[in-house]
């Protein structure tokens, strides 16, 4: 089974545009904190994200740079032939779903709703939690 889950900020803003048989994409990039640091720095790995048709087309409406969201879909990976010669390995995520998050202090123009996108289809399930995910206090864990 291939399926990665990130959550993390877009780096950049998404670059969007369509193939040459007419399908629409939307690629962005996201930073994801590390769970645990060294020296109390924060350390960040970053991501590329594709996203294909009617999810490619919600993100590039509603998101941008520092948006946080939440990633779900498969890692790519591909080989290629660097300028110097020197053999290369890409790795991307392609996008099944996309979460718009809230951020801890909201976006600067004031929307802080939160939806769920789904690959092909691009239908929102207007701020409500699809995956039934309710938040739960680490001291209730019972480990």
């Amino acid at each position: 089974m291939n399926k990665v889950i990130f959550i993390g900020n877009l780096t950049r803003d998404p670059e969007s545009g369509t193939t040459q048989s007419g399908v629409q994409y939307c690629r962005f990039s996201i930073a994801v904190n590390r769970r645990f640091s060294r020296d109390n720095e924060t350390t960040a790995d970053f991501f590329n994200i594709t996203c294909w048709r009617g999810l490619a087309e919600s993100c590039a409406k509603n998101l941008q740079k520092g948006r946080k969201v939440c990633v779900v879909g498969s890692l790519q990976t591909s080989q290629y032939t660097a300028n110097d010669g020197s053999k290369r390995t890409s790795y991307d995520v392609i996008a099944d779903e996309v979460e718009f998050l809230p951020s801890g202090a909201g976006r600067a123009d004031g929307d802080n709703t939160q939806g769920t996108e789904n690959n092909g289809y691009g239908s929102n399930s207007g701020g409500r939690n699809s995956g039934g995910l309710t938040p739960v206090d680490e001291d209730d864990l019972p480990f």
